[in-house]
């Protein structure tokens, strides 16, 4: 090959070579408009708070992205849990915002630190929908249960396993949720409802929403009170629900009502054997579902007033679009009726051999 023919190679190679690269960079440039800020982008974020409440891995991510599935095939769910910190799930918005998400659905670890978060998200044209904890901002939506419904069941359940011990002398104890979440002082606001003025409550901190912490508030509580003296306890959720049955049990106090929520398989068995009176079922299913839907409609660009009928004011003063679920109070009487019913678990997931005996008395056969 001569000179000239060479110049003429190379240099064809040269321009070839350019506009692969060019081509390249185009190509990666639409993807990253895809994944990214594209408007085409078909992505929710979904972020829950921990991973020590039973029912968010095991219940509330599956229904959802199993939801948004079938509403929109195309649509892909992006899953970040914040494992109780609130800083790591603020770190998890902007990972979401950089990822081009079109909605946020969020479990706020602290609905008041995510008020920065979601304004940030809003600001980048993002829908932001709170789901169970009514997060402070400019969210779009709010699906949950009707939490001062939760809290008057579980101090209702509580007057009725009391039975006439129910009495203003009566002591009681109360381990509300973490202080954080705007739903445990709804819980609290509404077992007050039902518990002032019928029994003493003599003894009243916060969990935090941990069983290790529910059991050290129990023990002090003994202390102060006397365990010959605690006629019954609310505790806000099975998990602390737990460890006050544990410091209980330690204490060598049995037979009297405790409270739960969430109808975590735990809580169930514990009513089962009678070491808790009841829980509050808040159907997981449902919720999700509703949450999915309304994600959707909102990255589709369509209406949500038929599904979000309600208003709630938030912390912030944010007058919030809300869609609020019925919660149902679970005793030993209606497992059956209720759990079982609805497929949450079967009679073979509750009556494993520690509690076989229990399921046998309690009528729970398959």
């Amino acid at each position: 090959m001569n000179a000239t023919m060479r110049r003429v190679v190379i240099g064809a190679t040269a321009v070839s070579l350019a506009l692969s690269v060019a081509a390249c960079g185009k190509a990666g440039d639409d993807n990253d408009s895809d994944n990214g800020s594209g408007s085409d982008s078909k992505t929710i974020g979904l972020l829950l708070p921990d991973s020590v409440t039973e029912r968010y891995a095991k219940f509330d991510r599956p229904f959802f992205e199993a939801k948004v599935e079938e509403l929109c095939s195309d649509c892909t769910v992006e899953y970040a849990n914040a494992a109780g910190d609130a800083a790591k799930q603020a770190q998890q918005v902007s990972s979401m915002i950089t990822k081009g998400v079109k909605v946020i659905v969020v479990s706020a670890q602290d609905s008041a630190a995510i008020k920065s978060s979601i304004q940030s998200a809003v600001d980048k044209g993002i829908k932001v929908i709170a789901y169970d904890r009514l997060a402070q901002g400019p969210v779009s939506a709010y699906v949950s249960f009707d939490n001062v419904k939760v809290g008057e069941l579980q101090g209702e359940a509580l007057l009725t396993a009391l039975g006439d011990k129910a009495t203003p002398k009566s002591k009681v104890v109360m381990i509300n949720g973490d202080d954080a979440d705007p739903n445990a002082a709804q819980f609290k606001e509404g077992a007050h409802k039902a518990l002032d003025g019928k029994v003493d409550i003599a003894y009243e901190q916060s969990g935090l929403w941990k069983d290790t912490v529910a059991s050290q508030k129990m023990s002090a509580a003994i202390t102060q009170i006397g365990a010959k003296n605690i006629a019954g306890v609310y505790a806000a959720n099975d998990g602390m629900a737990g460890g006050v049955a544990t410091t209980l049990k330690g204490a060598g106090i049995s037979g009297i009502p405790l409270t739960g929520q969430d109808a975590e398989l735990a809580g169930i068995q514990r009513i089962v054997a009678g070491t808790q009176s009841s829980t509050v079922y808040k159907a997981f299913k449902p919720e999700a579902d509703a949450a999915a839907q309304l994600a959707v409609n909102l990255l589709e660009g369509e209406d949500i007033k038929d599904l979000a009928n309600q208003t709630l004011t938030s912390g912030s003063g944010d007058k919030v679009p809300s869609q609020l679920l019925t919660p149902v109070s679970v005793t030993k009487d209606n497992i059956q009726d209720t759990v079982i019913k609805d497929k949450l678990y079967t009679v073979a997931d509750i009556c494993t051999t520690e509690y076989a005996k229990a399921c046998k008395e309690a009528g729970l056969v398959e």
